[in-house]
């Protein structure tokens, strides 16, 4: 006879609860983000361009899933160290799959319309790891498209016979 006390308590529970909610996603996630060489600068954007992290690698810090109602945040995640060239990483969101397939089971109509899009729990970043290895820039002169002027006696005798007359 407690058995069918405690169904009435499992049903309410599971219709009044999303299934993602119930399997314990917050409206944030954790992402980590490491780099080689470490000590690297570390910018985050979300997707209306403010920042909401600057710091070093490696680092953890917690982001936000989700942006409006039924929307999910993006990120842009900017890695840079002198000596290097930068990296840019999109992070988004995509849909949690315990919000699709587990309110068919758990939350319902209830689960996929209000409690999941309301705290965030449908939604998952599509990588929760970011490892990069920053790559050293190519090796090599950059030459500057200007015009220099100098008296001939300055200009080495292996050069001379590359000059080009130009008329006035």
């Amino acid at each position: 006879m407690k058995m069918w006390k405690a169904i009435p308590v499992l049903f309410a529970s599971t219709v009044l609860a999303g299934c993602a909610t119930i399997m314990g996603n917050s409206a944030h996630e954790t992402l980590n983000v490491r780099s080689a060489p470490d000590q690297a600068t570390i910018v985050i954007l979300d997707e209306s361009g403010t920042k909401i992290f600057e710091g070093k690698t490696p680092t953890s810090l917690p982001l936000e899933k989700k942006k409006g109602y039924f929307s999910g945040k993006k990120y842009s995640v900017n890695i840079k160290k002198e000596g290097f060239a930068e990296q840019n990483i999109t992070v988004d969101t995509k849909v949690n799959g315990w919000y699709v397939a587990g309110n068919l089971v758990f939350g319902g109509v209830i689960g996929w319309l209000i409690v999941d899009p309301a705290t965030g729990a449908m939604w998952k970043l599509d990588t929760n790891e970011i490892d990069v290895t920053l790559q050293a820039p190519r090796q090599g002169r950059t030459i500057e498209n200007t015009t220099r002027i100098v008296l001939l006696e300055d200009v080495p005798p292996s050069l001379r016979s590359k000059m080009v007359r130009v008329s006035q």
